[in-house]
C-alpha cells in the first residue's frame, strides 16, 4: 500500500466515523498522517490523537473526533490529490473552499499548511484534502 493510499484510506475512515457519530477511529501510522492530524487539531476539527503500538513495529493512531451539540465538527472531508492524479497549485492560485468557510490542506516545502497560512507565506504545493 503506497503512502498516498494510506492517506486516502485514513480520510475515508475519518469521514465514515463522523457520519456514524463514533467517538474515535483507528488509523494506520504514517508521518504524513501525524502532520495532518496536528493540523486538524490546530484548526479545531478534532479533539486530539494518540499513537500506540499494538505489537513491536506495528503502530496505529487513535483519533478522537470532535462534536458540538451532538453534530460532528467535520461536515465534509475529502481527498483532492490521488495517487493516479496529483493536483498542484501555485502560491497565487490556492483555491478557497466554500468561499473560505472550509480549509484546503496543502503539502508545501514548508510542511503541511492550511490554505490561509500558505497564502500568507506565499508558497504553493500539492492540494491534499479539503475539510469543512
Amino acid at each position: 500500500m503506497s503512502l498516498n493510499s494510506i492517506f486516502c484510506d485514513s480520510i475515508t475512515r475519518i469521514r465514515n466515523a463522523c457520519m456514524v457519530k463514533r467517538d474515535f477511529t483507528i488509523l494506520q501510522y504514517s508521518k504524513l498522517l501525524v502532520n495532518l492530524l496536528n493540523l486538524l487539531k490546530t484548526e479545531g476539527y478534532i479533539e486530539g490523537f494518540e499513537i500506540f503500538e499494538e505489537r513491536k513495529g506495528v503502530r496505529f493512531i487513535k483519533v478522537t473526533l470532535k462534536y458540538y451539540h451532538s453534530q460532528s465538527v467535520i461536515k465534509k472531508i475529502g481527498v483532492v490529490s490521488r495517487p493516479g492524479c496529483k493536483v498542484y497549485t501555485g502560491a497565487d492560485r490556492i483555491p478557497r473552499y466554500m468561499d473560505g468557510l472550509g480549509t484546503v490542506i496543502l503539502s508545501t516545502p514548508k510542511g503541511l499548511l492550511p490554505d490561509r497560512e500558505a497564502r500568507e507565506m506565499k508558497v504553493g504545493g500539492e492540494v491534499l484534502a479539503v475539510v469543512l
